[in-house]
């Protein structure tokens, strides 16, 4: 992330915050650093930015869980013993789902955040597929700085059309 973008990223922070809490003093406010340095932080950034920014934006999380129903008990003899057992309960969302769900200049946008060397499967580009053909905008998020390009380009798009 450029310090433009980390400059621009601390002043919605600190904008949001502030109207969040009109009644705390400014130099009490807690101050946000951002980076996009994992994946986890790169998706902090984009729904951070978004939702700051005026639209909404949600991470979607499709993981299933896991359930441990293990017990650890004592015996009569006094060993120590773990009895019962685990299991992964599946997911209930979309395979393939994006990583972000958000509404941007009321359209419908979905964002897969890939950090490194991390691709697409071939769900997440079934997925994707469904997405566009139903009208929507598909995304793939590298870095912040390159989303940060698409939204300036998104958003004059908008107001093209919208003159």
């Amino acid at each position: 992330m450029n310090k433009q973008n980390k400059a621009m990223m601390a002043e919605l922070y600190k904008n949001y915050i502030s109207l969040r809490y009109p009644s705390v003093p400014e130099t009490a406010l807690p101050s946000a650093k951002y980076n996009d340095t994992s994946a986890n932080s790169l998706t902090k950034c984009v729904i951070d930015f978004l939702n700051m920014s005026g639209h909404q934006a949600e991470r979607i999380n499709t993981m299933g869980r896991y359930v441990d129903n293990r017990k650890t008990v004592t015996d009569v003899i006094g060993r120590t013993r773990t009895v019962g057992s685990g299991k992964y309960i599946k997911g209930t969302g979309t395979k393939g789902s994006a990583d972000i769900s958000a509404t941007v200049f009321g359209r419908s946008i979905k964002a897969e955040v890939k950090w490194g060397n991390d691709r697409q499967s071939e769900a997440q580009k079934r997925y994707q597929e469904q997405i566009e053909s139903a009208g929507g905008i598909y995304i793939i998020v590298k870095d912040f700085d390159s989303f940060i390009e698409w939204y300036e380009a998104f958003r004059d798009e908008v107001k093209q059309v919208n003159k």
